[in-house]
């Protein structure tokens, strides 16, 4: 006869349900995560010449490789105003607008893959802050200007509210890293908002968003001498890496959740059954407190008494006298 699986073995090969997530412990948790990657990141700023070696270093690089596209982009934002001024605005708003969006509509409307995205988007990011702790780089537009870039945000700095020395807030400059240009997540978070629109977009024009988004960041950040094509591309390497990482993030996150689960149950279990059993003397089988009693069984002990006097019983709840029978 076939052999039949009992219930039990079926119910633990199941793939345990995925945490019901809620705003108020997500929107903490990115927070707290974004807060660090600031922070880490303004605290990293490394040597300055260290970081001009490093910038110089990626500009040879190129040139051994035939890439060029920094200084003809740069030469185009900057002649052309009504090309530079909208990259400018690109560069020092929509990274910090866009991928919020995308993370709220994955929330929201596409929340079976929500928790992978925001784990893939988390895991990249603290891989960028390594890279600028290890690799401190100066941006094409803090080089000598012998090099031939311009800084477009300086010289269209009064067409926004950042200032000549960085996309911050104007007067703010002095609070950001400006030497963390290796790897570019500008190119990195638009890479990632481009596949979930490509992904879970519905329609054709969420699809093109999704390709068109990245790829004009990548030529933004170039031409406004924020960040190197290696940069870009690093940026995008990043995210690669941080994809197949996320999924062991995961694994070990879950993993956290079931055995600090299982602690406080421990921990809290003999207490509740302490309760239960305090609960459980108070009214034991066989021996139920009726209405008007005080004790259980207090009908019956009253009337064993009155039958061994000849008295008639009396009702335990007011003391008025029984009816005669």
């Amino acid at each position: 006869m076939p052999q039949t699986e009992s219930p039990g073995v079926e119910a633990e090969q199941q793939p345990r349900p995925a945490p019901r997530l809620r705003w108020w412990t997500e929107l903490p948790l990115i927070v707290l995560v974004y807060v660090s990657y600031s922070a880490g990141r303004l605290l990293v700023r490394g040597d300055t010449s260290a970081a001009v070696g490093h910038g110089l270093d990626i500009l040879r690089i190129e040139k051994d490789l035939h890439l060029n596209l920094e200084h003809p982009l740069n030469r185009l934002f900057t002649r052309e105003a009504w090309l530079g001024v909208p990259a400018d605005f690109w560069y020092a708003s929509l990274h910090y607008l866009v991928t919020p969006a995308i993370l709220i509509w994955l929330f929201r409307s596409r929340a079976v893959h929500y928790r992978a995205a925001r784990t893939w988007l988390m895991t990249s990011t603290f891989m960028g802050l390594i890279g600028f702790t290890l690799l401190p780089t100066c941006p094409p537009r803090l080089l000598d200007a012998s090099y031939g870039f311009v800084d477009t945000m300086a010289q269209y700095s009064s067409y926004g509210w950042w200032g000549g020395d960085a996309s911050a807030p104007r007067g703010l400059g002095g609070m950001t890293n400006q030497y963390a240009a290796m790897p570019s997540l500008h190119v990195g978070w638009a890479l990632w908002c481009g596949i979930m629109l490509w992904r879970f977009g519905g329609t054709r024009l969420t699809k093109a968003a999704g390709v068109a988004y990245p790829l004009i960041t990548t030529i933004v950040v170039m031409g406004t001498a924020n960040h190197y094509l290696l940069d870009a591309v690093a940026g995008a390497a990043v995210m690669g890496l941080g994809l197949l990482l996320s999924r062991q993030v995961l694994r070990v996150a879950d993993l956290g959740r079931a055995r600090i689960g299982a602690r406080l149950k421990e921990r809290f279990a003999p207490a509740a059954a302490v309760s239960q059993g305090a609960s459980a003397s108070i009214v034991s089988a066989g021996c139920q407190t009726s209405a008007g009693e005080r004790t259980p069984r207090q009908h019956a002990t009253l009337g064993r008494a009155a039958a061994g006097s000849g008295a008639a019983p009396t009702d335990a709840g007011d003391g008025a006298p029984a009816p005669a029978r």
